[in-house]
């Protein structure tokens, strides 16, 4: 029988200046970031034990630094930066990045835009 591990953090919440509109760095906005791990071992489903986990509070803390950090003007970029960033710190094999800009400047009645990014180590 195999098994395969997976981490969602879903719906972290920052408010960044990303955008390429002068507004959008001035005013800043809301975001959300999703994230979907795959780590490279299973084992803490084994052993109950932190040291064997992906530390998700951390993934989160990292997710958060980098989104209000140095804006870009595409989350494209930004879920990009993100995705390596993650793969860097972390025992994991892949890595889904997905921003919404629920707020973006579209002239249309729009629900969200998900720009998403996968990377593998």
């Amino acid at each position: 029988m195999t098994r395969q591990l997976g981490i969602q953090v879903v719906g972290i919440e920052v408010f960044a200046f990303h955008g390429v509109l002068p507004e959008e760095r001035a005013q800043g906005q809301d975001f959300r970031i999703d994230v979907d791990l795959v780590p490279t071992s299973d084992r803490a489903c084994d052993t109950d034990a932190l040291g064997d986990a992906v530390d998700y509070g951390a993934v989160t803390e990292r997710v958060v630094a980098i989104a209000t950090g140095d804006p870009v003007d595409l989350i494209e970029r930004l879920a990009d930066l993100i995705a390596v960033d993650l793969l860097a710190a972390f025992p994991i094999e892949r890595v889904t990045v997905a921003v919404h800009k629920p707020h973006a400047p579209i002239a249309a009645p729009f629900g969200d835009v998900v720009v998403t990014v996968t990377r593998t180590a």
